[in-house]
Order: structure tokens, then C-alpha cells, then sequence
């Protein structure tokens, strides 16, 4: 059926034309997975094969996500019990093989922002603001820690001693974000080579040696455009209900105090709705490169992904930083520089809102 589609001239039906332009996106991306897949299997085992392993199960990883895409935002084209059997494989693929550069990026995240922080400020900053911002964060291991929810820090009544408190701690801090996150690494990268040789694995691979040949289609006559512009409506949907007008001020004062306060009931409570935003943004832009090829993504569209991974990034290293400020017995010291990273991390996360809010709100005046 896919040399079929390939055959096809100008002189086919339109809903061949649809046919044709969705089995070259899944056959092309199938042939991707394949060629990874065999990158990977035939790496070495130094630092360069090790290196090579990575971008291989990187570019795996990429290959899933747009099939699995595509077999959601076209899934009327194609037979329905295949793509919903081999949908949530991809997404279970994607997940685990994505875990272990995730663990990498958000330890270098965190120990250039301790760097960053920890360095000798320009102009001394005052305690008040640093105090408040570490305070609900370490709440829960302040019988741990020496008295931390006194707000009895080291040197804390002086800018001064604010500066020390941060720097000695920080060190502290690094180390133990490095063994925490090291270690998670360490394991992701466990699960990652465990799935790539389990029975579930080799059935995906299957599946794709399969797609590669030939597109399961269902026979149903639907436009690729009309099947995109449901994504794109399910993303504008889904941004209307984001608080943008908030999200128009940088380094949100409100919404940093609520994260502050929900790093310890439910972390991701406000973050949510953003990582929604930024999967429905990913499956249009994915939709986008099925209808109009991938080059055709505007840079508006692509300065709001941007944005959305940053933020996402940014979630997910604050919560680290929140964990790690809980573990049992650390110094008070080390605590607070945990404390002071969690709150610039959250203020990432609002740069980064404020950072969609402009790429998202132009694109939309550009459009009117």
C-alpha cells in the first residue's frame, strides 16, 4: 500500500493526495525509528560509542513522538484498533527513553543557577525577600534543620550574612543535587536499556518495521487540513483558559508565592494547564509538518515552544530543588541555599510564562 501511495501522481483523488502525504510522513519517520534503532544497537561501549548511544536513543525518541502524534490527530485515516494499540506503546517508549537526558539537563540547570546565585552580587540583596521565598519550602524539614522555620537562619539579619549563608550552603547544596539527581540518572538510563531489549520493545519495533512498508488506512475520506485545524482549535481552546493577563507581568510576585506554597500539597497544581498548552502545541506543530512539510512552522509558533520547554524545565527543577531541600538531617545552611534555588526557579517558570504570553499574543495580532 505505501509503494502505492508513493506511485501516486498529481492526476489522484484528493483523498489519495491525503493518503499519499500521511503514509511518506509515517513511512519517513518509521524509517527513522529503524535507522536510530540500529545506531544504537551498534554503538561501542567507550565515551564516544557512549556519546553516540544517546543521540541515537535521542533521535528514537523524536521518531516516536511524531508517530504517535500523527496516529492521534489522524487517527480517523487510519484503522482504528492498530493506531489505538500502538499509541500509548509509543507514548510508554517516548516516556522512558526521554527520563535519563531529563535527569542530565535538570542537574546542569540547577548547579549553574547554585553557581549563579552563590556568586558575589553586584549590589548586596536584602534578607526579608530570600527568607520568604525559602520559607515555605523548607517547612516540613524545619524540625530538622536547626530551627529553619524560626527563620533563625546564620548571619540572616544582614545582607551580609544573607550572602555567606547562600554561599556556604550552596556547595553543600550542589553535592547533594548531584548525588540525588546522578543517581535518578543513573537508574533512568537502567530502565531505558531494560525496555529497549524487553518483549514489549521488539513488538513496537514490529509495528514499525510493518509501518515502514505499508500505512494501515481506514478508508475514511478526511482532509489533513480539516484534521489540523482541530488541533490548532483544541490548542486555542486550551490557552484561553491560561491566566495570561497574570502571565503578563515577568517574575509574578502572586503566582511565585503560590508555587512557593504548593511545593509541598500539589507541585504541579498550577503548572498543569502550561504542560497541557505545550502538548497540544507540540501536536499541532507535528500536525503542521504532515500538512505543510517541516519547514513551514512559523518562528512565532516555535518562540512559544521554546518558552513552554523552558517552563516546563523549570517546573521540574524547582520541585528537585523542594525534594531535595526535605531530605532528613541536611544543615540549615544547605537547606536555604534549596530554599533560595526553589524560589529562582519558580521565577524562571514565570519569565517563561510571560515569555509565551508575548510570542502567543503577537502571533495572534499578526494573524487578525
Amino acid at each position: 500500500m505505501a509503494q502505492q501511495h508513493h506511485e501516486m501522481t498529481g492526476t489522484g483523488t484528493a483523498a489519495e493526495a491525503t493518503g499519499e502525504a500521511l503514509a511518506v510522513h509515517l513511512q519517513d519517520q518509521a524509517t527513522e525509528f529503524l535507522r536510530s534503532l540500529r545506531l544504537h544497537r551498534e554503538s561501542t561501549t567507550d565515551a564516544q560509542g557512549a556519546e553516540e548511544s544517546l543521540e541515537a536513543a535521542r533521535a528514537l525518541r523524536r521518531a516516536a513522538r511524531r508517530i504517535g502524534a500523527a496516529l492521534h490527530t489522524f487517527r480517523p485515516l487510519l484503522d482504528p484498533q492498530w493506531s489505538a494499540a500502538l499509541r500509548p506503546e509509543l507514548a510508554w517508549l517516548s516516556g522512558t527513553l526521554a527520563q535519563e537526558h531529563a535527569h542530565a539537563a535538570r542537574l546542569t540547570r540547577l548547579l549553574d543557577a547554585l553557581h549563579r546565585l552563590s556568586g558575589p552580587p553586584s549590589v548586596p540583596s536584602p534578607a526579608p525577600p530570600l527568607e520568604a521565598a525559602t520559607t515555605a519550602v523548607g517547612r516540613r524539614s524545619a524540625g530538622r534543620n536547626g530551627g529553619w522555620a524560626q527563620h533563625h537562619l546564620p548571619g540572616a539579619d544582614d545582607p551580609g550574612g544573607t550572602t555567606r549563608t547562600l554561599t556556604v550552603g550552596a556547595a553543600k547544596a550542589a553535592a547533594l543535587l548531584e548525588r540525588q539527581l546522578t543517581l535518578a540518572r543513573t537508574r533512568a538510563h537502567s530502565t531505558a536499556l531494560q525496555a529497549l531489549g524487553s518483549s514489549r520493545f521488539h513488538a513496537v519495533a514490529d509495528s514499525i518495521a510493518l509501518l515502514a512498508s505499508e500505512v494501515p488506512f481506514s478508508g475514511a475520506q478526511h482532509g489533513l487540513e480539516q484534521l489540523a485545524a482541530t488541533a490548532e482549535a483544541d490548542l486555542a481552546e486550551a490557552v484561553e483558559a491560561l491566566p495570561l493577563g497574570r502571565a503578563g507581568h515577568p517574575y509574578n510576585a502572586e503566582a511565585l508565592a503560590h508555587g512557593l506554597h504548593a511545593a509541598e500539597s500539589a507541585p504541579d497544581a498550577q503548572d498543569a494547564p502550561w504542560l497541557k498548552v505545550r502538548s497540544l502545541l507540540r501536536l499541532y506543530r507535528y500536525a503542521q509538518e504532515v500538512v505543510e512539510g517541516p519547514a513551514s512552522l512559523e518562528p512565532r509558533l516555535r518562540d512559544a515552544s521554546h518558552a513552554l520547554n523552558v517552563h516546563r524545565e523549570a517546573a521540574a527543577a524547582a520541585t528537585a530543588a523542594a525534594q531535595a531541600a526535605r531530605t532528613p538531617r541536611i544543615a540549615p545552611a544547605t537547606a536555604y541555599a534549596l530554599g533560595v534555588l526553589h524560589a529562582d526557579q519558580r521565577h524562571e517558570v514565570e519569565a517563561a510564562r510571560f515569555a509565551f504570553q508575548r510570542a502567543w499574543q503577537h502571533e495572534t495580532v499578526g494573524t487578525a
